[in-house]
This record gives structure tokens, C-alpha cells and sequence, in this order.
């Protein structure tokens, strides 16, 4: 397994000069976009790694996954999927436009940005602070990491570029979906995007995804079991922004990105997966991350079609 991790990276690394980092964040900007790492948990809980595996990024829009799992816990799945819905859009995942388009109108689904920071609102607590240690403490949990916090030069970056983001959570908040004042909401959202990480990190989150709730390592039941089938589902669908149709031909495996470059994946009853590669191709994914996650899928058989 390890020389298949070496390989696979090698591979990915040959396509990594088609992409760049995102350059709308100046923070993420400033990236090296030639790293490239992998991380695995497998079912037993052995962890195996190659590559730039110990880089530490944010996790931007694979802490989707997350948020959503702790507001269906909150709110339970009537409330959250009455203000948001479960389709893919087929569009870029700061669109506005099918909010505009169809009726009524709110996000189609909790992976694009209009629908995550709707789900942030629904997130309980007394305000931000309490919020967002809600939230951290529920990631910490899950990765069995202590240490996770959030990158305030990131968050900074986010929260003095976020133009379309903040139209977006206008748009929401007009249409009555929206909960509590714009401004709080996106600053938790800005952190939870800014919340740091590496490639162990997300393999322990995707392992305890592709065990429906289960750690790995403990044995402890972290999240209900239809909520993490509910995420997963997510995850093919919508996961990979507007590329989620030709990745689960081409790769078939549950995952979610992020523009940090991060894609977290979970094989069901199998594994979890954390991908690190900066260089975004047109889409938003990691260019060199995706290659890795072909390969993996072609050699091991992954593929759950």
C-alpha cells in the first residue's frame, strides 16, 4: 500500500502545473502550488502517507460537511431541508443565480456557499463565540485532534474579500432563510472555511464518514448513522462543486473539496482519505489531488458503482 501511495502521488505531481491556488483569498494566494500529499485511515485504524502529508491547510469548504452534521443534530432533517434543499446545481458554488431563478427561493443544497451559510445560521448557540466552540469542538471530536483552530490570517483574508459571499447571505436573509444577523453568520462561516488542518485530519474525518458514524480508532459512535449516510449522499452529488458528475464516473468515491486545496473522501466500511494539492484547476478542486484520488480508485478498486 505504501509504494501504491507513492505512485499515486508521483502521478498527480506530473499534473500539477495546470493549476494555481485560489487567488481571490490573497492568503491562499501565497501557497506553494507543487505540494502534494495523501493520507489514509483505513477501517482498522492504521494510518498510512505520502507526499506533503503533514502541510497544514485550511479546510474551507470540506468543513461543509461538518457544519451540516452538527445543524441536523441541532435542528433535526424537516427544519434544515425545508430552508435548504438536496439537489446539485450544475453551477459554480458562489453562484446566485438559481436563487434569483427558481421558486421558492433558497439554496439547492448545504455544499454550495449559499447553503452552507445558511446552515451556519442554524447551528445552535447563544452567539458567535458559542457558536463557532460548538463547532470546533465538534470537529475536534471527530478528528481526534485537541489542537484544531482556526488561521486568523485566513479568516482575515476571507472576511475582507468576501463580497459574494456577503450578497449571498443578503439574497438568503431577504428570502426569509437566513436565521440571526448577516454579519455574525458570515464571520462563523468565515471561520469554520479558516479552521486548519492536514492531510491525517480529514482521512480520520473521511474514515469515521465511511464507518456511518463510527471512530475508527475508538470504537465511539460520533455521528448518527442516517445523518452521516445524508452527508455522504451529499458528498456524491454535490461534493466536487460543479465537476461532482465526472468525478464519481472517473473516481466514484464520496468526497468533498475544498478551494485550500484539501479533498476529503470516504470509501464506505473501508477507509477515509485526506488529499492535499493547492493547484486548483477551473473548478475549484485540486488538480493534482484528483489524479491522486483516480489512480488510488483504479488500483484499489474503489469505486462504489
Amino acid at each position: 500500500m505504501c509504494e501504491i501511495l507513492d505512485s499515486a502521488i508521483k502521478y498527480g505531481l506530473a499534473f500539477v502545473n495546470k493549476g494555481k491556488p485560489a487567488s481571490y483569498i490573497p492568503e491562499l494566494s501565497k501557497v506553494d502550488p507543487h505540494l502534494l500529499g495523501i493520507s489514509i485511515l483505513q477501517s482498522d485504524g492504521s494510518i498510512l502517507s505520502s507526499g506533503d502529508y503533514d502541510k497544514k491547510f485550511t479546510m474551507q469548504s470540506i468543513s461543509k460537511t461538518v457544519a451540516l452534521m452538527l445543524a441536523l443534530m441541532d435542528r433535526g432533517q424537516d427544519y434544515v431541508f425545508d430552508k435548504v434543499g438536496m439537489e446539485p446545481t450544475g453551477d459554480a458554488f458562489n453562484s446566485i443565480i438559481k436563487l434569483e431563478t427558481i421558486q421558492p427561493s433558497r439554496p439547492l443544497n448545504p455544499m454550495i456557499n449559499a447553503g452552507a451559510i445558511a446552515i451556519d445560521s442554524m447551528i445552535a448557540g447563544n452567539d458567535i463565540n458559542h457558536k463557532f466552540n460548538r463547532l470546533i469542538s465538534f470537529f475536534r471530536k471527530i478528528c481526534h485532534n485537541n489542537s484544531l483552530w482556526y488561521n486568523e490570517k485566513v479568516y482575515l483574508s476571507e472576511k475582507a474579500t468576501g463580497f459574494r459571499n456577503r450578497a449571498l447571505a443578503n439574497f438568503i436573509k431577504g428570502s426569509g432563510v437566513l436565521e440571526g444577523e448577516v454579519e455574525e453568520v458570515l464571520a462563523l462561516y468565515f471561520m469554520q472555511c479558516s479552521i486548519e488542518i492536514d492531510c491525517r485530519d480529514i482521512a480520520m474525518l473521511g474514515a469515521v464518514l465511511a464507518m456511518d458514524g463510527i471512530s475508527p480508532i475508538t470504537g465511539e459512535s460520533l455521528i448518527p448513522k442516517n445523518i452521516s449516510r445524508i452527508v455522504k449522499a451529499f458528498m456524491v452529488t454535490c461534493g466536487m462543486y460543479d465537476a461532482s458528475g465526472e468525478f464519481s464516473i472517473k473516481v466514484g468515491i464520496p468526497a468533498k473539496s475544498g478551494v485550500g486545496g484539501g479533498i476529503m473522501a470516504a470509501v464506505p466500511g473501508k477507509m477515509g482519505i485526506g488529499v492535499f494539492g493547492p493547484a486548483l484547476d477551473e473548478k475549484g478542486n485540486s488538480i493534482g489531488g484528483i489524479k491522486v484520488l483516480e489512480f488510488l480508485s483504479r488500483e484499489l478498486d474503489l469505486s462504489i458503482f
